[in-house]
């Protein structure tokens, strides 16, 4: 049953729904969620670092960058729980403008889209 409240404590919050969102598209560093955002990066630090003690992100240093991703294979409870934000988000107007502004970011040439062209799942869901 912890686990299952840390899971809706880590997704009780506004900003990291909006990262759940993006990392849905795929991998992302850090600096790259910071700017989607439009935060500071010690509040984005914070949110991922919240989102990865709970088990629903997970991170891997290449360099001087953190990247983020869902942690994968997601366990029983939380694929579901992946399932349903995806219908749930489909529409949102603030996500949406997050996905534009990831989409803007890739065609800036963010930090991590100078490596890894493009997102897949976001060129999909185009």
């Amino acid at each position: 049953m912890q686990e299952l409240e840390g899971y809706f404590k880590a997704l009780a919050d506004a900003h990291r729904l909006r990262i759940v969102n993006l990392l849905f598209y795929g991998e992302l560093c850090g600096c790259d969620i910071q700017v989607v955002l439009e935060t500071s990066q010690p509040n984005a630090s914070r949110h991922l670092t919240y989102l990865k003690h709970a088990g629903v992100v997970r991170d891997r240093r290449e360099g001087y960058r953190v990247f983020y991703g869902l942690v994968e294979p997601a366990p029983e409870k939380l694929k579901g729980l992946f399932d349903y934000l995806r219908v749930a988000f489909k529409g949102h107007a603030v996500l949406l403008g997050d996905l534009a502004r990831l989409r803007q970011a890739i065609k800036d040439g963010a930090c991590t889209f100078q490596q890894i062209r493009p997102l897949p799942r976001l060129a999909a869901a185009s």
